[in-house]
């Protein structure tokens, strides 16, 4: 690392890429370098073009090499606002939602409510409370996403490798996941499938909209009847793509929204529920199967659904 000219006082740097981080997003090693800085001005000063790599300026989603040189610009610390604090009952029960661990991956039980990670209004997401409560932890960084009111299995990397490996094995359709959907009406046992290509768009507010659109990407989710109830069906999704709300517009593009979306379900459905106390998206990440380095036999991981999800189904059942 060099320092370069300052600015009141703060000097930028320039940070040479080493192995331990080819192949990240330009992104997020920029949040790794700069702890504690919002999401937002990370995005500002790579727009504005003060982050250069080989004195060129360059896009988030940029893959780092190796020997790169990132210019990274000084950061006030006013402009680091607060460090966002973790209560005591949240750090435990993220602890408590750890489902696997080893030197190299964790994966936790994500709840309904909380989103991965900060931004757009957020303090701080899933990652930034597991960097809080994990000081120690050189790295941990998300593999992959969940939506903010979908619960369930999220992975996270301790180690550079695994990050890699795992965006690999993402790419090459060797992770599957399995999700938990109530939806409304009764899913026919013959429809196995849905594909249907996914536009994302984001309207004037900023809020992002998927529509089922030939000019969109692919998309297919396999899916298969669990259990019937009386105007609802409990079904297994299996994506094969990995869009922005994929089953969630899947199910309504089929005709059968799932309980609790706000954004693509059934509103009567909707407050008909809530007035049984359920408020959330019956949306849940159960199972990963998940490839291992050097290993023939996956990672499986389950993660149960929890008691809200439990008690709304046999509510139905006694309907």
């Amino acid at each position: 690392m060099r320092t370069e000219q300052s600015r009141g006082g703060l000097k930028a740097c320039q940070v040479e890429v080493t192995e331990a981080s080819v192949g990240q997003r330009l992104d997020n090693f920029l949040r790794g370098q700069l702890k504690g800085v919002p999401k937002t001005h990370i995005y500002r000063i790579i727009r504005k073009g003060e982050v250069r790599v080989n004195k060129g300026r360059i896009k988030p989603d940029y893959k780092l090499q190796l020997g790169d040189f990132v210019r990274i610009p000084p950061v006030r610390v006013s402009e680091q606002g607060e460090q966002p604090k973790i209560n005591k009952g949240l750090a435990l029960s993220l602890e408590n939602a750890i489902l696997y661990e080893d030197d190299q991956l964790m994966v936790i039980n994500k709840p309904s409510g909380l989103a991965v990670h900060g931004g757009s209004g957020l303090q701080f997401g899933l990652i930034e409370a597991l960097r809080k409560i994990r000081p120690e932890q050189r790295m941990l960084e998300l593999v992959h996403r969940l939506d903010r009111d979908t619960s369930g299995c999220v992975m996270v990397a301790k180690k550079r490798g695994m990050l890699k490996f795992l965006h690999e094995a993402l790419r090459g359709d060797s992770v599957h996941k399995y999700y938990k959907a109530l939806v409304v009406g009764r899913w026919p046992n013959r429809k196995k499938q849905v594909d249907a290509s996914l536009q994302k768009n984001v309207l004037k507010s900023g809020e992002r909209m998927v529509t089922v659109s030939a000019e969109g990407k692919k998309s297919k989710t396999l899916f298969q009847v669990c259990s019937s109830y009386p105007g609802y069906t409990l079904v297994e999704a299996k994506p094969i793509t990995g869009r922005t709300h994929q089953i969630r517009v899947h199910c309504r593009h089929a005709g059968f929204p799932i309980v609790g979306d706000e954004k693509y379900g059934d509103e009567t459905t909707n407050k008909a529920m809530k007035q049984l106390g359920f408020k959330r998206l019956f949306l849940h990440a159960e199972r990963l199967e998940i490839p291992q380095p050097n290993v023939e036999q996956p990672l499986v991981i389950t993660a149960p659904l929890d008691r809200e999800l439990v008690s709304v189904l046999r509510q139905l059942e006694q309907k």
